[in-house]
């Protein structure tokens, strides 16, 4: 029995001692890999035209890679340009409307000027002067209302023409959404919808992934998030499969607030704990790592040999 015990220890030893020469690191949490995915949805409804998109498509940020039927829009469009032209021509011109009545008071205000120049020779009456000067009262009474007549048309003629432009400006709107666009740069991981199909606003068209730049998330217990803070650099190891890994240098960029249970398909360092708290650590790729593949990481930052 203690020479069983003998050969076992020694086996174990030596299970380790090749590990350690494969190079396989002692993991402090595993996960797996993610990325951004954004679900790109149509905006407008119409004849999808062109989907210039296919799974594996390099997109970048506002690329325009589609184009939904815009002609009743554009249409619409032209009919409310129309009506604001319409609009304005029928503003007043206040300097001509008014122009007629300043000049009759400018008129009546030179007669009772002779009026009293006669008056004071003696060759005129009082009451011929009373007459002007009521004239030339009437006359400025009749360009005020006038004046507010024509301020009350405009200002409503403007009202018009502001809400016509507001109009104008929810079709232009309308014509950009038609235009479908990347959102993020990434690459197209799924399409939903072909040219000549009919489009729906909210309907799916095609899913694109950041995929630059990865995420790891993994899961860690209480006893380690002490070690862990926002902007640590860690390592992060993709699994191959067949004993080969990749390293990586990564960042945390997120720690759950919240624990919750161990899920299934994940390692921990210390497999007795039930609560873990997730991480989320980013990684530059370099074209090696997929979404969904497996990964480990080392609190301790490493040297990473290029």
């Amino acid at each position: 029995m203690e020479r069983m015990t003998k050969i076992g220890m020694v086996g174990v030893a030596l299970i380790m001692l090749a590990a350690c020469g494969k190079g396989i690191p002692s993991y402090d949490a595993t996960g797996t890999f993610e990325a951004t995915e954004v679900i790109v949805s149509a905006e407008a409804a119409g004849k999808l035209l062109r989907l210039e998109v296919e799974e594996g498509t390099r997109l970048k940020a506002g690329e325009e890679i589609g184009l939904v039927d815009t002609v009743q829009l554009y249409l619409k469009k032209l009919q409310l340009e129309a009506s604001m032209k319409s609009v304005e021509s029928q503003r007043p011109d206040l300097a001509k409307q008014i122009a007629a009545t300043k000049q009759q008071i400018v008129t009546a205000e030179r007669e009772k000027k002779r009026v009293e120049n006669l008056l004071a020779a003696g060759a005129a009456n009082q009451k011929q002067l009373d007459d002007w000067d009521a004239q030339v009262k009437l006359l400025e009474r009749q360009l005020v209302a006038q004046e507010s007549s024509l301020q009350n048309s405009t200002n409503s003629l403007i009202e018009q023409g502001n809400s016509v432009a507001i109009q104008v400006a929810q079709m232009e709107d309308q014509l950009a959404k038609c235009h479908v666009q990347s959102p993020i740069g990434g690459t197209v991981l799924a399409k939903y919808a072909e040219a000549g199909e009919l489009a729906a606003i909210g309907k799916p068209l095609f899913k694109v992934a950041e995929v630059d730049r990865m995420y790891l998330r993994a899961y860690i217990t209480s006893e380690q998030l002490s070690q862990v803070k926002l902007g640590d650099e860690v390592t992060v190891y993709a699994d191959y499969g067949n004993s080969e890994q990749k390293a990586y240098p990564g960042v945390v960029t997120w720690i759950s607030d919240r624990s919750e249970f161990t899920p299934k398909t994940i390692l921990t360092k210390n497999e007795r704990a039930n609560l873990v708290y997730a991480v989320k650590i980013v990684v530059k790729n370099d074209g090696a790592l997929k979404i969904g593949m497996y990964g480990g990481v080392t609190l301790k930052k490493l040297m990473i040999k290029n």
